[in-house]
């Protein structure tokens, strides 16, 4: 662990981190004031307040609780990265171990989406189903989300699920549309629901919302599947920064996976 823990430091995952605190209040703001684009199609179970909602995100990111600072710096404890990453890669083995039928998917084409990748790789080879439905499949993207008004689709690259702009650009988002549009397809088909869902932002919130066993990665600028963790609705979700370089994912990779790669 120490290794780790410094690593994520260094490479500025976690620890001081350039989340900015200024992000960091204002996005617990819209989250407890129930703005549809920071619920990533979580709805809460139950209203949360701002110091409510700071007091989550001081407890499972490690983010300053106090409610009176809404600027300056603020950061993500590396100890509960790594307490997060422990509890996801148990998950993952238990998969592995299951063969289980998986649904990966992430809105961050140019970060984190790099474990996503190699997790694909390793459960494939331990046997699991990776689930693709709707390939090619458009959705709604509306500006509440992400302030682009234009529709996305799906699309696959290495078995994880993206959101693709005409076939031509792979799209940050946290629209939870797409994932709304992969599990219809799955029920239409007549195909149970993933045993389990790896994915991110609005992804992992309709995974979520829909009650499927979610482990995700979320930045301490985005309360909601914090929120979903602390309401018991995401079984996982590890503190980060989400979207540094990608090859800066190695060692988490690495690390999630040992036990499943031979």
């Amino acid at each position: 662990m120490p290794e780790l823990v410094s690593y994520l430091r260094e490479a500025l995952l976690a620890g001081d981190v350039e989340t900015t605190r200024d992000s960091n209040y204002g996005n617990a703001a819209a989250f407890a004031d129930g703005h549809e684009g920071y619920l990533f199609g979580l709805a809460p179970l139950k209203p949360w307040t701002v110091v409510q909602v700071l007091s989550v995100m001081a407890e499972r990111v490690g983010i300053d609780p106090d409610p009176e600072r809404s600027t300056g710096i603020d950061r993500i404890d590396p100890y509960k990265t790594v307490a997060a990453l422990d509890r996801m890669r148990e998950r993952l083995q238990v998969a592995a171990r299951r063969k289980e039928r998986v649904l990966v998917a992430s809105g961050h084409p140019a970060g984190i989406v790099e474990v996503h990748l190699a997790v694909v790789a390793a459960l494939r080879a331990a046997g699991c189903e990776i689930l693709t439905p709707a390939p090619g499949v458009p959705f709604e993207h509306p500006g509440r989300y992400d302030g682009r008004d234009f529709p996305l689709a799906l699309r696959y690259v290495g078995g994880v699920a993206m959101a693709a702009e005409r076939g031509i650009a792979l799209w940050h988002t946290h629209s939870p549309d797409g994932m709304r549009a992969m599990l219809a397809d799955l029920e239409q088909r007549g195909e149970p629901m993933p045993d389990l869902v790896f994915a991110d932002h609005g992804f992992a919130g309709a995974a979520a919302a829909a009650g499927l066993d979610v482990v995700s990665f979320a930045d301490s600028n985005d309360p909601a599947l914090f929120v979903g963790e602390a309401e018991g609705r995401v079984s996982v979700t590890v503190p980060i920064d989400d979207n540094v370089q990608p090859h800066l994912y190695g060692p988490i990779s690495a690390y999630l996976l040992e036990g499943i790669v031979a």
